[in-house]
């Protein structure tokens, strides 16, 4: 990453027009690591007429997920970094944030074509982006999704990803996800969801956008606390 592009990001605002906006728009925000079922609730979610999907920007190469490269414009907007710089000088993100060393960032006009069509703007996000349109709206809805053990969640990552990864990037993941599953625990403004059975999790998630009264969410965020503590177990054992 650029130290241009580093020292942009770490003063960057959106606009207050984008602040406007970001508080008139319904946004959920889905969370959770690799594997806790992010991509296949939003499919879900989008079967409805109810979302508009938010595809995010990110300077990382696109990837292989189910054995399928990722396209330019579905998955995501890849861009390069001149691209990212010239779009934090318009103001045109919402909010952006370096993950595993690549820029990723929402755009003002994903949620504005949300806004105008009466839908939902939904997305899948990283925890630092979350905290980034909390700061701009409380009210936004953050839904972190956790996989109902370690030795399942494990089993979706070797589904995913096959022997495409590593030992090095896969204790990588591991320590990311503790990190994601430790802020989950160290807030109070997510809604925490074992998602072990999609429909039922597709479920609750309507009941979240609709409802001024979120579920008791304590069951999901004990199983988060058993997560990281299996996680942690298991990179101790393999430093």
């Amino acid at each position: 990453m650029s130290s241009s592009l580093a020292t942009k990001l770490a003063t960057y605002r959106p606009s207050a027009d984008t602040v406007k906006l970001i508080k008139s728009t319904p946004i959920l925000l889905l969370v959770g690591p690799t594997g806790a079922g992010k991509d296949s609730l939003k499919e879900r979610l989008l079967e409805t007429d109810k979302y508009h999907h938010i595809i995010s920007h990110t300077t990382r190469p696109p990837r292989i997920n189910h054995g399928i490269i990722e396209q330019d414009g579905r998955e995501y907007h890849f861009i390069n970094q001149a691209k990212a710089e010239k779009m934090l000088d318009k103001q045109a993100f919402v909010e952006a944030k370096i993950y595993s060393g690549n820029l990723y960032g929402t755009s003002a006009s994903e949620i504005r074509a949300a806004h105008d069509d009466g839908r939902i703007a939904m997305t899948d996000i990283e925890v630092q982006g979350v905290a980034e349109y909390k700061t701009l709206d409380p009210h936004v809805m953050a839904v972190f999704l956790l996989p109902p053990d370690i030795k399942t969640w494990q089993t979706r990552l070797r589904r995913r990803y096959g022997d495409v990864v590593d030992a090095i990037d896969y204790r990588r993941r591991l320590q990311t996800a503790l990190e994601e599953i430790e802020q989950l625990l160290n807030t109070d403004y997510y809604i925490a969801l074992i998602n072990d059975d999609l429909e039922k999790t597709y479920e609750a998630v309507q009941e979240i956008t609709t409802s001024n009264h979120p579920p008791d969410d304590s069951p999901a965020r004990a199983t988060a606390k058993q997560l990281a503590g299996d996680i942690q177990a298991h990179l101790d054992r393999n430093t």
